[in-house]
């Protein structure tokens, strides 16, 4: 804890208040309030956007180092402007922290937990040390390798609310050890427990009936306790005893007695929501056992990894984290890996838990199946390695080793990561910053100085601590990109195609033009950027970062503000926007009174779908292109422009493509071979415009729009003011940090 905090005064708030008008989308109070907004129980309300954003500030200005040791006069003051300074340009929604630290900085839990502020992490799954980690098996020594290491780094992970990138390449499967033994485990329960009747339901044993059988010398007992690490702990036991190198006692019986979990619906307090009980951890654990012991004397396999850790994220979404997000990497020529989706059983059990990636070179060339897989399943997407590796931004040439570390990605695909490392992420608005009057290079670099703080949290895992100390990775996102560049040049940043031919191998390729004043824009801000972090790097005395800027694919963050979600194009230039909530959100009357449309959800049982009519920026404009119309050569064009003048890390993108009369599927492996030397990663997904019931997204025309809008008669902040003085807190339904859902929020 630092000696000297650094506050933000009442008085200055109220002045920005009189100043500064939020810059909220159409969606972004609504959003804003049952996603980040946090109950306030002294005042028995949750909390308003000055609120949120005076913790969230604080939180992280705090964590400057030179605040621990008698920081100087001068050392105060410069901090207490940094703050000044990024209030005004996070109230105004210039720019906004990930949606992670809206929800948690400044709260005691950043304090209690130290990976909490950071959205997601890699791990490799092969043997690894715990070493000096907040969780380590009393039956290790903390320096032995273990087979269920990674596993209980993932499963701690995600029960903090962050996502995990896992890789089970063909290099890191084949150092697990051959399974030693088969266990014979049982999941024990006391009738006192509330849970009894639902636990013996899904395979657990009543804890007398298990006593009266059972030798217990010849049996490991373990009682959880009602912690995160105690569920950790049990699965670690679980794995390890499998294994003759970490089965110190020579046993192969294992009891998990779960008397003490607490019930469904009791309240989690710290990061928030409810208990699940332990049925989804009773069940996880069986299938985990019964995946290793189908193994006994062979080795498990790269789906037995990704199975173990898909069957950890269902039980982390069946409890307190509504998504749990796992992005699976393979090897490219691991066909069982690729194909594993394909049985429907185990994709509808489990294997849905995550998004499945392939790990390829710049020299990788067989694209057809990844395409026809694509096709057919969305998946797989692709991670070069070599160019995270060895590039930072392309313009900037080869830079062999530069980040040679690298091992995998986020969930989303913006941040190359070595092992144990997590994504550290901030974005900035440039299209809204222009219109508040910012200088967009000193709003760049605030965002430099905010991400390079959280470097400084005491991270739970050693693993984490060492390589984040090492690297000082930074992810500065922008988003709103295209509304950006269409108002600041009129038009889009791919001005045309001209003909080339590839330098490897011959053939013909249509190359992009680029609005060469858009390479100017970013690359000054890419410079700021840099710029910023030495300074501070050198103030602070650390290693500056090994890298600096991303593209994150936003979402619920890009919603607070209106703008297009990160480098993507608006779904469409009028659109019908339909959001879940609960059918007791206190939001709802609100919403009903205001004119939205309400219907019951078709899906889910006690939800309510609510549609918001929505104009993009720039709707009307000749040059305006949305998902819908813009072609599939653009967009990967267009990621490629970002990864070589923007982003030094990587760059998130969902590409669209015309699945119909207009079939472009045919152009995604010959694009994908393109731009092997430019793409760090990529995916792509069919565009169905709405067609589904209750779409998400439905496109619709500028009259309906205006029709749908004009029935709006109020403003939802204050009928819903006027109406809930006495609160209850708002909870999340259906939003995610991420434009395809893949990262969670909290």
């Amino acid at each position: 804890m630092p000696t000297t905090r650094i506050k933000l005064s009442p008085a200055f708030i109220d002045s920005v208040k009189q100043e500064v008008k939020p810059h909220w989308g159409e969606l972004g109070w609504v959003t804003y309030k049952r996603t980040y907004a946090r109950w306030l129980p002294d005042q028995n309300r949750a909390e308003n956007w000055d609120e949120t954003v005076k913790r969230v500030i604080e939180g992280n200005i705090n964590l400057d180092p030179r605040l621990h040791d008698n920081p100087s006069a001068e050392v105060i003051t410069e901090l207490t402007n940094e703050a000044q300074k990024l209030f005004r340009l996070v109230y105004g929604l210039a720019a906004t922290p990930s949606g992670r630290n809206l929800w948690i900085s400044g709260t005691d839990y950043q304090k209690r937990n130290g990976d909490s502020l950071n959205n997601c992490w890699f791990i490799a799954i092969r043997p690894q040390k715990y070493g000096d980690s907040h969780i380590v098996p009393a039956y290790l020594n903390p320096e032995q390798k273990a087979v269920s290491m990674p596993f209980s780094f993932l499963f701690d992970q995600l029960m903090k609310g962050g996502g995990v990138g896992f890789s089970v390449v063909n290099e890191n499967i084949a150092q697990i050890p051959s399974v030693d033994n088969k266990v014979d485990l049982a999941v024990i329960i006391d009738k006192k427990s509330p849970s009894y009747e639902a636990s013996l339901k899904v395979g657990a044993i009543d804890k007398d009936e298990w006593e009266k059988q059972s030798a217990p010398d010849d049996t490991i007992y373990y009682k959880l306790p009602d912690t995160r690490e105690g569920w950790v702990l049990a699965n670690a036991r679980l794995i390890d005893m499998h294994f003759n190198a970490t089965n110190p006692d020579h046993k192969i019986k294992l009891a998990l007695d779960i008397s003490d979990i607490r019930p469904y619906g009791a309240k989690i307090h710290g990061f928030g929501g409810t208990a699940s009980g332990p049925m989804p951890l009773v069940e996880m654990l069986i299938d985990i056992n019964n995946v290793i012991n189908a193994r006994v004397n062979s080795k498990l396999t790269a789906v037995d990894g990704t199975d173990i850790c898909n069957l950890i994220g269902k039980t982390v979404v069946a409890g307190n984290v509504r998504r749990s997000a796992e992005l699976a990497l393979g090897s490219s020529d691991n066909q069982d890996f690729i194909k594993m989706k394909q049985d429907k059983e185990k994709l509808y059990h489990h294997r849905w838990a995550s998004n499945n990636s392939v790990a390829i070179n710049s020299k990788f060339n067989n694209y057809g199946p990844i395409a026809d897989g694509i096709l057919h399943n969305g998946e797989p997407g692709i991670v070069n390695l070599d160019l995270s590796r060895n590039y930072g931004r392309i313009v900037d040439g080869y830079q062999a080793g530069i980040d040679d570390s690298v091992e995998g990605t986020n969930p989303c695909g913006e941040i190359s990561l070595a092992n144990g490392e997590p994504c550290n992420l901030f974005e900035v608005f440039p299209y809204v910053a222009e219109q508040e009057g910012w200088d967009l290079k000193e709003a760049f670099g605030l965002a430099a100085r905010y991400t390079k703080r959280v470097t400084f949290s005491p991270y739970d895992w050693e693993i984490s601590r060492e390589i984040i100390h090492k690297n000082r990775r930074i992810g500065v996102s922008m988003s709103g990109i295209q509304d950006w560049l269409l108002n600041d040049l009129g038009h889009r940043v791919v001005t045309g195609f001209e003909d080339a031919v590839d330098q490897e191998n011959g053939q013909k390729i249509k190359k992009p033009i680029y609005d060469p004043q858009a390479v100017k824009m970013v690359d000054s801000l890419y410079q700021a950027v840099v710029d910023a972090d030495k300074t501070y790097s050198k103030e602070l005395g650390c290693n500056e970062s090994i890298k600096h800027t991303t593209v994150k694919p936003s979402g619920t963050v890009a919603k607070l503000a209106g703008v297009s979600e990160g480098m993507h194009f608006h779904y469409a230039g009028y659109l019908i926007q339909r959001i879940r909530f609960q059918a007791s959100d206190p939001l709802l009357p609100a919403l009903k009174e205001c004119g939205y449309h309400t219907e019951p959800d078709i899906y889910t049982p006690n939800t309510i779908c609510v549609e918001f009519p929505l104009r993009a920026a720039h709707a009307d404009s000749k040059n305006f292109a949305s998902a819908g119309t813009v072609s599939i050569a653009e967009q990967f064009a267009t990621q490629a422009f970002l990864q070589t003048y923007w982003s030094d890390n990587a760059v998130s993108c969902t590409i669209t493509f015309q699945s119909d009369e207009s079939d472009e599927s045919d152009q995604i492996a010959p694009l994908l071979y393109q731009y092997r030397h430019i793409i760090k990663s990529t995916s792509l997904l069919p565009y169905y415009g709405g067609s589904l019931k209750q779409a998400p997204k439905e496109p619709i025309d500028k009259q309906t729009y205006e029709a749908r809008a004009a029935l709006i008669t109020d403003d939802v902040e204050e009928v819903f003011a006027k109406q809930n003085d006495d609160q209850k807190g708002l909870e999340l339904v259906d939003q995610s940090d991420c434009a395809g859902g893949a990262c969670p929020i909290k």
